[in-house]
């Protein structure tokens, strides 16, 4: 009885090997397997997980002007346009527009779209998210929508905008951050504070939950009205140590870090199965001076002696090993209306610097406080250090306020620092004007109090000039006076430079936004 229940099992093991073979098994997936060996199965990979060294300051998309953020809500949340990989502008919510006139744009959406929770996408909840941000001052987009003046609902799928002479960057501005279409009636019922507990879009990836310095979770949405989301989970980790974010990235802990420094590259290129990235950005690195009367930076010689006495070149090669390019605008290479002359240039003279500091009272030197992120930046802490070290060569002694990212933040953000702070600003919209509105007396206010009438004048002309040469020509004169003025001393347009692991496809996007459907496992 025995001999013949074993004779059958082989018998259905035996059978069992045959389907197997004939099928090609019953794995997921086939090829190659996460370690990368030749015909082994694995079960198909849902999840992403992006490491970032800061963490979001806000679940409100028109309230937020990081990267940090941006990264999260432009796979949460939809626009009425997009920029694809190449940077050019598509249409996203939009089905068809139409530029009435100088002053009147048409946009019919997209039929059939829905929020997170259900709702329709409709022309009410586009007014209500663009009323909103055009409205409501304390909302950090707010200065970028000031020249629209109406917003209105034509029927049901057609908004009708209108704006305060002609606009050249409508488009960019309604592809950009702040331009999030925010669902109208639940924004509504719930409230602001609410609404960042449980916020909902119309993204291809919905929200899960969010650990204050530690993590975002979304997950895949179902109803999204374009292309499916490759991922069914994607998480985005806040981890400000680069020494930690790389370390989880060797040991499979995450798929893609940003922010890599140079002193960690060695660590990347030396690992089997993961990668360095590099790409380009628009940010720049710049310290903002005040002003403001009563400080001693409100002295144009002061500024000037500062500015000579910082050896941008010297920054780049010794701390940033050649990843990055000195500059004296706020506007980088690669955006319109940039100025190439102040491109892979900087002006230092030591000695200058010092006859100024003589000329200017501080032959005895002067005391002043600089404060810098720690960990926002690659090196950002190491950068403020060499400055610091670089002021005290022509006498001024510097008190050095080295602050973890959301502290940074929150004393930016609050204009409450002293004489110098130092950060990476970044350029959203590919248009100089998004950078130079920081030279108008309104955007200038209580940061860096500069006013120049002339500036004023040619940025008001040139936000409303069709003619693009001579825009351009603008906001190139506005770049040469800032130079001369320094409200802002421009270091370096910073590099990218991320760790990737081999599992994963992932291309650089020179505005810093990763579409996490753009990253593919491989």
């Amino acid at each position: 009885m025995m001999k013949k229940y074993w004779t059958l099992v082989g018998l259905l093991l035996a059978a069992m090997l045959l389907v197997a073979a004939c099928s090609g098994g019953g794995s997921t997936t086939s090829g190659k397997n996460d370690q990368g060996s030749e015909g082994e199965k694995t079960e198909e990979r849902t999840t992403l997980t992006i490491a970032q060294s800061a963490d979001l300051t806000s679940m409100d998309p028109q309230n937020s002007l990081s990267t940090t953020g941006d990264r999260v809500f432009r796979n949460m949340f939809s626009r009425l346009f997009y920029r694809d990989s190449n940077m050019e502008i598509q249409p996203e919510l939009v089905d068809t527009y139409e530029n009435v006139d100088d002053v009147t744009w048409h946009f019919k959406l997209k039929d059939g779209v829905t929020f997170h929770n259900g709702d329709t996408l409709t022309a009410e909840d586009v007014k209500f998210s663009l009323e909103r941000v055009m409205n409501d001052d304390t909302l950090k987009e707010f200065p970028y929508f000031k020249q629209f003046v109406e917003v209105n609902v034509v029927d049901e799928l057609t908004v009708e905008i209108k704006t305060d002479g002609p606009m050249p960057t409508i488009l960019p501005l309604l592809a950009k951050s702040g331009s999030d279409v925010l669902p109208k009636k639940y924004f509504e019922e719930v409230g602001v504070e609410e609404f960042q507990k449980g916020p909902v879009g119309s993204g291809p990836y919905q929200f899960v939950e969010w650990k204050r310095d530690d993590r975002v979770v979304l997950e895949a949405y179902d109803g999204f009205f374009g292309e499916a989301p490759k991922w069914k989970e994607v998480i985005v980790r806040a981890i400000p140590e680069s020494s930690t974010r790389v370390g989880e990235l060797l040991t499979g802990g995450v798929d893609v870090a940003t922010d890599v420094p140079p002193n960690e590259w060695e660590r990347v290129n030396g690992q089997d199965g993961v990668s360095l990235v590099n790409g380009e950005t628009t940010r720049v690195m710049l310290i903002m001076l005040r002003h403001t009367d009563g400080f001693v930076t409100s002295d144009p010689k002061v500024r000037e002696a500062i500015d000579l006495s910082i050896n941008d070149q010297a920054i780049v090669d010794s701390v940033l090993r050649g990843t990055a390019v000195p500059v004296r605008s706020r506007v980088p290479e690669g955006v319109i209306g940039s100025n190439s002359d102040l491109y892979d240039s900087y002006v230092y003279d030591l000695e200058r610097a010092k006859e100024l500091m003589k000329e200017a009272g501080y032959e005895d030197g002067l005391e002043l406080t600089f404060t810098a992120p720690k960990g926002r930046y690659p090196l950002d802490g190491e950068v403020a250090q060499l400055v610091a070290s670089m002021l005290g060569e022509i006498g001024i002694k510097v008190n050095l306020e080295l602050l973890e990212s959301s502290a940074f933040l929150d004393k930016y953000s609050s204009n409450s620092n002293e004489e110098m702070i130092m950060i990476g600003l970044a350029d959203g919209l590919l248009d100089a004007s998004y950078s130079l509105v920081h030279y108008t007396k309104e955007r200038a206010a209580g940061q860096t109090d500069y006013y120049n009438e002339e500036v004023e004048e040619l940025f008001l002309t040139a936000s409303q000039n069709l003619d693009s040469e001579e825009r351009n020509a603008q906001f190139q004169k506005i770049q040469a006076i800032v130079a001369e003025e320094r409200p802002h001393i421009f270091l370096y347009q910073q590099g990218a430079n991320y760790g990737v692991s081999d599992s994963v496809n992932f291309t650089p996007r020179l505005d810093e936004v990763i579409n996490f459907s753009d990253v593919t496992s491989k």
